[in-house]
């Protein structure tokens, strides 16, 4: 028999709650995530053919009635979530829990602010459980040195970043200098815009230096712009290589905190210090 480290005498109505709410180990878990995906995908889709002007005019009211009935089916989920939970902020604060929110607050402020349902595609981030759903513990593992390798370099990219808007400021002052009104350059700000346009190597042509002094500026911006994009891929990508080395990554939520992406050997939540198997007996 299995029991509850904390209760000896069994788990929990909270502890099969979890279990089915937040894992997919049993019968029932599985089916629940299973047909919370579909729900999400027909939710997505209603709201997305509710954005066309044609079958809104000929179904727009059952499309409604679809996309209430969806967002009440999340609140309760939403709900269930927290109350299967022993810390209840730990998921309302986690990256899901934050986006099971989100997926259900735009309804709700359809009725104040008219066209905010739109916002409702959001839901479609909540099909990442599909990974954790069907054990793709593989997809797991690369999702985490993805998000370390990011977190590594966020200082290198925050600087490199502050150096690029010094340039932008810069150049979009000297432009607006040397070109003028006569050119589009109407003050600092538009400059700026344009160098980041530049930069980029988008150029969408709305805004062209004439005098050669200016053209030549923009060449110079344009060469700069190809080896400014190169330095943030080698950054993130030497991070990716010291993040690969870490071990994989288990599908384990944890049941006082939700929290996942625990290693695979892992014993306890390295969040909360919750046990995350019970105890057997």
């Amino acid at each position: 028999m299995v029991n509850h480290p904390l209760n000896p005498s069994g788990p929990s109505v909270r502890d099969h709650l979890h279990e089915i709410v937040f894992e997919a180990d049993t019968p029932a878990g599985k089916a629940f995530d299973v047909l919370l995906i579909l729900s999400i995908l027909g939710s997505v889709i209603v709201v997305m053919l509710d954005s066309v002007e044609t079958i809104h005019a000929r179904s727009g009211v059952w499309l409604t009635r679809l996309e209430w009935t969806f967002t009440i089916l999340f609140t309760v989920e939403y709900v269930v979530r927290l109350a299967s939970v022993r810390r209840p902020w730990g998921y309302a604060l986690s990256f899901f829990g934050v986006i099971d929110l989100l997926a259900i607050i735009p309804t709700y402020l359809s009725l104040v602010v008219a066209g905010t349902q739109s916002l409702l595609v959001i839901r479609i981030l909540r099909l990442l459980r599909v990974f954790r759903v069907f054990k793709l513990g593989y997809y797991l593992s690369e999702a985490r040195v993805l998000k370390t390798a990011m977190q590594a370099s966020r200082a290198k990219i925050t600087v490199f970043l502050t150096l690029v808007m010094s340039i932008v400021v810069v150049m979009g002052a000297l432009l607006y200098l040397i070109e003028g009104e006569a050119s589009g350059f109407t003050s600092i700000p538009r400059g700026m815009y344009w160098a980041v346009v530049t930069m980029t190597t988008v150029g969408y042509g709305d805004i062209a230096p004439t005098t050669v002094l200016g053209q030549i500026a923009a060449a110079g911006l344009m060469v700069l712009g190809y080896a400014i994009i190169a330095v943030p891929t080698g950054i993130v990508s030497a991070e990716l290589v010291q993040a690969a080395s870490h071990q994989p990554v288990s599908t384990q939520a944890c049941p006082a905190c939700s929290a996942e992406g625990h290693d695979a050997d892992a014993v306890c939540c390295k969040y909360c210090g919750e046990r995350l198997y019970p105890a057997t007996v």
